[in-house]
């Protein structure tokens, strides 16, 4: 417990000052967090990293997460559309150039973790871009972590009806509404805190989203992981797992406050 402890609050930290300082030291912080992430999928998946239709993937997951090129100014990538349809032709023809030694399900695991990974990160990116964007991206962040932290003590305190023993034994019915309400409550002090920025019923709804979804997140990294045979996605941080196990929530959470128009 002392090491998670320790482990958690150091990586806080850094964290928090890189998206403080934003630019180029957040952007690249997320670049190696995906990489990283989609790492521990590659190898969850029992797939060669060296390959060529691997190292596409990973190629794909840098500029899906990217919102600009260095130096660029204001230019921006190819549309992000555009990056997915790529990935999806050079897999596809893997399998013929490579006589199906790269076989179908190989391209769909690949893109399928890239597109999961890739669009997680750019959106953290994205909404750390927006005007106001240390607000927002503290918003989203808070109201997930305050849900995740919700759920776990309300659980152990009072959980008595399992929410998914099949997927996580551990998670109850009480533990989830904890969060939920918690998050809400998180999204509703911004609210109060920023009146002229987020607004109540907005504050509310990125809390339930942030709730919802981020405790979906994570039962899918969970189901996943239980698929595989894992119990950790990785070993990066010491009593945390890897990167994919701390940012589950995050890569469904920020998306769809972006597709929800629920930021800005």
């Amino acid at each position: 417990m002392v090491q998670r402890i320790v482990t958690g609050i150091g990586a806080g930290v850094v964290f928090a000052g890189l998206l403080w300082l934003g630019g180029w030291f957040y952007s690249l912080l997320l670049i190696l967090m995906a990489l990283i992430g989609f790492a521990e999928y590659v190898k969850m998946n029992g797939q060669a990293p060296g390959r060529w239709d691997v190292l596409a993937a990973f190629a794909a997951v840098v500029l899906l997460t990217l919102t600009r090129l260095p130096g660029d100014g204001d230019g921006h990538l190819p549309a992000f559309g555009t990056v997915v349809w790529i990935l999806m032709f050079v897999l596809l023809s893997a399998n013929v150039f490579s006589k199906n030694a790269v076989n179908l399900e190989h391209a769909g695991l690949l893109f399928l973790g890239a597109v999961y990974v890739g669009t997680g990160f750019h959106y953290m990116l994205a909404t750390r871009e927006m005007d106001h964007g240390i607000f927002w991206s503290a918003v989203t962040f808070v109201c997930i972590w305050t849900s995740d932290a919700g759920a776990y003590f309300v659980g152990k305190a009072i959980g008595r009806t399992k929410l998914w023993p099949a997927i996580s034994p551990n998670k109850t019915v009480e533990g989830s509404l904890g969060g939920f309400a918690l998050a809400i409550a998180a999204g509703l002090i911004f609210a109060w805190c920023r009146p002229d920025w987020l607004g109540w019923a907005q504050g509310a709804a990125i809390g339930a989203v942030a709730a919802v979804a981020g405790q979906l997140g994570d039962l899918i990294q969970s189901a996943y992981k239980r698929f595989r045979g894992v119990k950790d996605s990785g070993h990066l941080l010491p009593g945390h797992g890897g990167i994919l196990d701390r940012t589950d929530s995050w890569l469904i959470v920020f998306p769809l406050v972006h597709l929800l128009s629920l930021l800005g």
